[in-house]
């Protein structure tokens, strides 16, 4: 899990929470936009340009003018023209004060929008190795040959019965989906560490701040703690236990840089007993205390 770098902005009572918009008369699920009518939903959601988000959403950002300055879960990614950015259900997205400044399309999709082999195919609870996505030829092609029909079919509301409309949709979404998945970065093109691993991780998103103890999840998933290290490091790279450190930490340098609670409170929120405990656990896993990398990431540092 990549969690090094600056982001462009915090807000002050901490992450948005954003849920799918709702656009009267348009397919169930999906949304497909430009840049300028994503910057207005942000408003619509509250959120002002520089504070962090958390879509409970698939947001998929392309550019084909100008340069698009973001952060995805406190790793700055810069968009340019043909590349892709793919932020999952969760990540926190920061977007830098200029996002008005490039030009492109910006499609958001429920986890559920598209069938189930599609999902397991791209795997979209997986997220991306590498951002952004840049697609080489033929492949930059073939993806935005896709985009431009999903674009077309999207605004045609008055072609066929809604039913069908949304299928169409769905399909050219779905190949949309399954190309950039297979771009370096995208996936791995094996589905490594299998259901083992793919459970071990759900259950870890789901109960990180109650469980700390890879042990515990071992026991409610019925495996050895042994499997859950061998499906982990295939499909992660890492020890199970140190899958688990990190997303701890991940949502510890989340919650340091976007909100202003004491340590002692983020400690808190992620399951530590005690402040001591939790900045014993930081200072181990990043090399730093919660307070000095907060000073650091938010740039004041020095």
């Amino acid at each position: 899990m990549r969690r090094n770098g600056q982001v462009a902005g915090r807000a002050a009572a901490g992450i948005a929470e954003v849920a799918f918009p709702v656009t009267p008369g348009g397919p169930p699920g999906v949304e497909v936009t430009d840049l300028a009518g994503f910057a207005a939903l942000t408003d619509r959601w509250g959120v002002a340009a520089g504070a962090p988000l958390r879509p409970g959403f698939h947001l998929l950002v392309t550019v084909g003018a100008g340069a698009l300055h973001c952060s995805v879960d406190l790793t700055p990614c810069t968009v340019t023209a043909g590349a892709w950015l793919w932020v999952r259900p969760g990540q926190v997205l920061t977007l830098a004060s200029g996002r008005t400044a490039a030009e492109g399309t910006a499609v958001l999709f429920q986890p559920g929008f598209l069938g189930a082999a599609t999902a397991g195919a791209a795997q979209l609870e997986r997220r991306a190795w590498r951002l952004p996505l840049t697609p080489a030829e033929p492949a930059a092609g073939q993806v935005r040959a896709t985009l431009e029909m999903l674009e077309g079919e999207y605004r045609r509301l008055t072609d066929l019965p809604l039913e069908i409309h949304v299928e169409v949709v769905r399909h050219l979404l779905s190949v949309l989906v399954l190309r950039l998945s297979q771009l370096p970065g995208g996936v791995r093109r094996e589905r490594a560490g299998g259901e083992v691993f793919d459970r071990f991780r759900q259950a870890v998103e789901r109960d990180f701040t109650r469980s700390h103890r890879v042990e515990d999840y071992a026991r409610a998933l019925g495996y050895s703690v042994r499997t859950l290290t061998r499906a982990t490091g295939a499909a992660a790279g890492c020890g199970a236990k140190r899958f688990l450190d990190d997303r701890i930490l991940l949502e510890a340098e989340r919650l340091l840089v976007h909100s202003d609670l004491p340590a002692a409170a983020v400690g808190e929120r992620l399951g530590f007993p005690g402040a001591a405990l939790f900045t014993r656990f930081f200072r181990l896993r990043a090399g730093e205390t919660p307070a000095a990398f907060r000073e650091r990431a938010r740039g004041t540092a020095g």
